[in-house]
């Protein structure tokens, strides 16, 4: 009795205390009570009868949504427990390292995961620099990184995860996971194509015996070369070899520079018949036919830039090259000469007209063979314009332009490059002579738009850049000049049309001259054979000594460039222009030809601010060094002794110090 009396029994139920559930209850019962009312005044039988059901419905309804409730309070606090249970004990026992840290440093708590890589020392309270430097370094270095981050702690490898907030960190050891990574970096298969780059040369007047003797050297050094890197290597040709070989062995053959190009190349040099090798290596691809094909074109690429070197390239990465240190002269032959110069014809015979174009600022050895490009075509009676930038022209071309002008026929077919899109059909021929870079071409709207019409003729390097499809390729990297080059296609033209005429000569003559500093560079037979030519054709090499005289300013520039010279070591010189200072690129290169002179000195650099806000560095070699590669690391080209870059977005003293960089790393 006192039960019915007490608060609790008529206190409402959990259940009762749901809004939604309470308006469904009211509506019920104002539903039950308006029917009850309607069967009593029906019936007063069937209104009690009704009313006992509904009493009944209501008490059985109450006492089992009580029971549900009950049940789901006392599940709830089951799980809750479970849940916060489960937190303790994951903390303890779960797999990763847990470290609670004090605002000071101190450790205040640590699961017992982590606790068995300190071993049994005692952790609590101690500082975590006194516990584990390595450790604390590692801390403190990634506490500002919001995503975990993988490091190195001992022997292992860990993501670390820090919440600066609460001063935690977290550690889950992946050194398996690391190291099957590893493998699988180290075991991706690598694919590569040798060639002997003169094997037909060298063994063409060598007995068989020497042949054979040859041969077998060359074959015992590369099976101990593979051997000794645990590679696969099949003998395809005569000279030419398929390699197999894991990514983990290339990083070695990098580390080392494949030193096997010096090994082959100096023995065979000791026994008078030099052999070089160029190699062309692919991987990080899972299609093997596009690894093949992607060493060949490495392999071709490196033969491009003269051979006795090796490019390394993913699918989308960028090139790396070793090697390519010595300069052979007289490789090429002049069979090639004269197929290169009938096929020329032939492509200007399907040409309505053609295009010739040099490089950006053009030295005499660019616009000396537009004017030789000039000359064949007119010796195949086809129209052919010259285009160039008049807006930056050195003082040689300006004089030359001069010169120029008493000959009409020739100043009418120098054009500009709005002249020239408007002149252009798609049966129209584009000749690049003197660069093989789109980039550096005097237009590359010209390019662009002849860009399956296009032919190039170069005596630099060939780098990545390069003409997607180019109908015509004449590289030669061993020829002093592009103007050699063109030199030597006059002997294959028609007898019966106007030869070349005395300021064409002089022009060519002179952008050999200068490419060779006076014949003491890059200078073959072949060389001579083509300024002999050019002087019995009329070339006058007293106006060729005025075209390449140098006014008093960029004298006065030039010898202010080279009295700020330093040594780094004994055989580089390497001079810097002040800042916010502008030079003429050409005096810049003036400056690092006149370097070589000095005693002891194999390579020099010139780095100052170019007038269009970008710093150049020239860089020149007598032969020993090769600077090509390392203007290539800083994004330039050219030649084993004759290269250059420009850089965006850095002062003088900062290009001096990226390039001091890369010569501490080639030493």
């Amino acid at each position: 009795m006192k039960q019915i009396f007490s608060k609790d029994f008529w206190h409402l139920p959990d259940f009762m205390k749901n809004s939604k559930i309470m308006l469904i209850a009211i509506f019920l019962l104002l539903l039950s009570i308006v029917c009850e009312i309607m069967a009593f005044i029906v019936n007063p039988i069937l209104g009690l009868v009704l009313l006992v059901l509904v009493l009944l419905t209501i008490g059985v309804a109450f006492y089992t949504l009580k029971e549900i409730t009950e049940d789901t309070n006392e599940y709830i606090s089951d799980l809750s427990y479970r849940i916060k249970r489960g937190e303790q004990e994951s903390l303890i026992k779960m797999p990763i390292g847990i470290l609670f840290l004090s605002e000071k440093g101190e450790i205040e708590w640590i699961n017992p995961y982590l606790q068995k890589y300190f071993g049994k020392n005692e952790v609590l309270g101690k500082q975590i620099a006194e516990v584990d430097e390595e450790l604390a370094s590692l801390i403190k270095k990634n506490s500002k990184a919001k995503d975990a981050q993988e490091v190195s702690w001992g022997d292992r490898q860990f993501q670390m995860l820090i919440q600066n907030d609460i001063h935690a960190v977290y550690l889950m050891d992946v050194t398996r996971y690391a190291q099957i990574e590893q493998h699988d970096r180290e075991t991706g298969i690598v694919v590569g194509q040798i060639f002997l780059d003169n094997y037909d040369e060298v063994t063409q007047t060598m007995t068989d015996k020497k042949v054979s003797n040859l041969s077998n050297y060359v074959t015992n050094e590369l099976s101990n070369w593979a051997k000794r890197f645990e590679m696969y290597l099949k003998r395809v040709d005569d000279d030419h070899f398929f390699v197999v070989a894991y990514t983990g062995v290339l990083k070695q053959l990098e580390d080392e520079k494949f030193k096997i190009l010096d090994r082959i190349r100096e023995r065979t040099s000791k026994q008078n018949f030099p052999l070089t090798l160029s190699i062309g290596i692919a991987y990080d691809d899972d299609n093997l036919a596009a690894l093949a094909r992607l060493a060949q074109s490495n392999l071709d690429l490196a033969l491009g830039r003269g051979g006795d070197q090796v490019v390394v390239k993913t699918p989308n990465g960028q090139a790396r090259f070793y090697g390519g240190k010595t300069n052979p002269m007289e490789k090429r032959t002049r069979v090639r000469a004269r197929m290169i110069s009938q096929a020329l014809q032939e492509l200007m015979g399907q040409s309505d007209q053609v295009f010739v174009m040099g490089h950006k600022q053009p030295d005499m050895d660019s616009v000396g063979a537009c004017l030789g490009i000039r000359r064949i075509a007119a010796m195949n009676k086809k129209k052919c314009w010259i285009v160039i930038d008049k807006d930056n022209l050195h003082s040689d071309v300006v004089r030359l332009m001069e010169e120029l002008g008493q000959y009409p026929d020739i100043k009418g077919k120098i054009i500009s490059t709005e002249e020239a899109l408007e002149k252009t059909t798609e049966r129209s021929l584009l000749i690049m002579v003197d660069h093989s870079k789109p980039s550096i071409s005097a237009s590359e709207e010209l390019y662009a738009k002849l860009i399956n019409r296009v032919m190039v003729i170069d005596h630099h390097r060939r780098g990545e850049e390069f003409p997607e499809n180019p109908i015509l390729v004449y590289i030669e990297p061993y020829a002093s000049s592009t103007c050699e080059l063109i030199t030597e296609m006059f002997e294959y033209q028609s007898k019966e049309s106007d030869p070349i005429n005395k300021i064409e000569a002089t022009a060519m003559l002179t952008g050999i001259i200068v490419d060779t500093r006076s014949f003491s560079l890059r200078t073959g037979t072949r060389t001579f054979d083509a300024a002999s030519y050019l002087r019995s054709v009329g070339a006058d090499s007293a106006m060729s000594q005025h075209f390449m005289k140098e006014n008093a300013d960029n004298f006065l520039q030039r010898n202010h460039l080279i009295d700020r010279v330093e040594f780094i070591g004994d055989d580089i010189a390497l001079c810097a222009g002040e800042e916010e200072k502008s030079y003429d690129p050409v005096t810049a290169a003036q400056a690092a030809d006149a370097l070589l002179t000095v005693s002891g000195v194999e390579a020099s650099f010139v780095v100052t601010q170019r007038q269009d806000g970008k710093v150049g560095i020239s860089a020149r070699s007598n032969g020993k060094a090769n600077v090509q590669v390392v203007m290539e690391q800083l994004g330039g080209g050219g030649h084993l002794s004759n290269a250059a870059t420009q850089l965006e977005d850095v002062s003088v003293s900062e290009a001096r110090e990226q390039l001091l960089n890369i010569l501490k790393k080639e030493d």
